[in-house]
């Protein structure tokens, strides 16, 4: 099962989306697609930045979020951020607050994360990440 970042959602609804993701997304069934309010609030971010946001949050609405199940910050999640948090700052390697949280959520419901950042999510002890773009 798969919870896709927001550089993925990001990609599918730009001109021109990878033909690579497009294809595993896919062939993914539908009930193994997930993403998170995390990325979900990045995204209305992004829209809100952009000058269009009723344009790119009814894109983002109607053609990615409609397809997935977004999973909340709860506290199993809380648990796990706290400890991969505290664990990163001691190793001097900590993580963007967002890439946090989405991580915890990943591990709580044992997720891998399609994302095309795993540079910084490959630092999380124990989290499956993959590529798809």
């Amino acid at each position: 099962m798969f919870l896709f970042d927001t550089d993925i959602i990001s990609n599918l609804i730009c001109s021109s989306p990878s033909a690579a993701l497009i294809r595993r997304i896919a062939a993914t069934p539908p009930e193994q697609q997930f993403t998170t309010s995390v990325t979900a609030g990045e995204l209305a971010c992004g829209a809100y930045r952009s000058g269009r946001a009723e344009y790119f949050l009814a894109k983002v609405n109607e053609q990615v979020l409609a397809g997935v199940t977004v999973l909340s910050f709860d506290q199993e999640a809380a648990e796990i951020y706290g400890k991969i948090r505290a664990e990163l700052e001691r190793a001097g390697t900590p993580l963007p607050e967002p890439d946090l949280r989405i991580a915890a959520i990943a591990l709580a419901r044992s997720l891998t994360v399609i994302t095309g950042d795993v540079r910084h999510f490959t630092r999380v002890p124990g989290l499956r990440v993959e590529n798809w773009l």
